[in-house]
């Protein structure tokens, strides 16, 4: 395809060219995003439903689900809807709400992460100013700050994407409409637009979230580290283990995906699909496996409905 000034819609050529492969990768894809939803929905409904949970640090993790829920429907919804409908096209608007949309839920939860470091800070460093400093209305403040400043800190940068006003081709090799495979059709200036993901990106993605939350934990290992007791520190440290286990998930794939240059193709897309699909699945099991009040919260959700369920089948016998 020539340079064209009016390209009106994209073809996404997706994970793999190879037409065997194509039914392997939907179901692939199609469990990963039920398990996805149906493990972060039932996460954000536990923490609703049960009094118990409702305090700052899951009032956050709410929240958290809520953004994979978000991010794994944003980033995957065009693979089964081409495997489905048999069409790989999107069009330019939806192709540039995509890249939107993936730009600021990524910013958001690296944003609640920040968040939920800052409210274990406080929970370990602070204990008995807890409740007066992590108030719902802090709470509630904290998370619109996440919200509204992830959703407008790349809006500028995806209105200059909007404006290319020229590409070389209109086929993006990826499995959704990410901005390096888009630049690299443009035939367009776009030295702003790759400056911008190594300065304002790496600085927001990367940078600014690693000290504060690094800042943090130092503060917070320094306080358990001058408990006396054995089992404090150990409390401790677990009530942390969540959180720090799913901030060096998503560092470690961030660094794979975006600092560590790779060559091949398929190796891109798959840091890619980690990035997008795994991490949003496994968050939901990682805080409820590796936590008690989770888990016990979830078992008082199951008698609770083994009762309901046994009043309700003595009522139908009894009328």
């Amino acid at each position: 395809m020539k340079a064209n000034q009016t390209i009106t819609y994209f073809i996404i050529k997706g994970i793999s060219d190879v037409p065997e492969l194509q039914a392997p990768i939907f179901v692939l894809v199609l469990l990963i995003y039920l398990i996805s939803l149906v493990g972060n929905m039932s996460l954000l409904l536990l923490v609703c439903l049960d009094s118990h949970l409702h305090t700052p640090m899951y009032f956050f993790l709410a929240n958290l689900s809520i953004v994979d829920m978000m991010s794994s429907t944003v980033n995957l919804h065009k693979i089964l809807l081409t495997f489905i409908t048999g069409d790989n096209t999107v069009s330019y608007l939806a192709c540039m709400i995509q890249l939107y949309l993936f730009a600021s839920l990524t910013a958001d939860e690296l944003f609640i992460l920040m968040a939920m470091s800052y409210d274990r800070y406080v929970a370990i460093c602070r204990p008995l100013n807890y409740h007066l400093i992590m108030n719902f209305k802090i709470c509630l403040l904290l998370a619109l700050i996440c919200w509204i400043f992830g959703f407008t800190q790349y809006a500028s940068f995806i209105w200059f994407v909007f404006k290319i006003s020229c590409f070389s081709a209109n086929v993006i090799d990826h499995f959704c409409c990410d901005l390096v495979p888009i630049l690299e059709i443009a035939c367009s200036d776009t030295t702003i637009l790759e400056t911008l993901p190594n300065t304002q990106g790496l600085m927001v993605y990367f940078i600014i979230p690693f000290l504060l939350i690094l800042t943090s934990y130092i503060f917070i290992i320094r306080s358990i580290m001058e408990i006396h007791s054995s089992t404090g520190r150990r409390k401790a440290f677990y009530t942390c283990s969540s959180h720090l286990t799913v901030i060096m998930l998503l560092f470690a794939t961030f660094i794979l995906q975006y600092l560590i240059p790779s060559n091949s193709l398929g190796s891109k897309k798959l840091h890619s699909l980690f990035n997008m699909a795994i991490v949003p699945m496994l968050n939901p099991f990682i805080y409820s496996l590796k936590n008690k009040d989770v888990k016990t919260a979830f078992r008082r959700r199951i008698g609770k409905c083994k009762v309901n369920t046994f009043c309700c089948l003595i009522e139908s016998t009894v009328s």
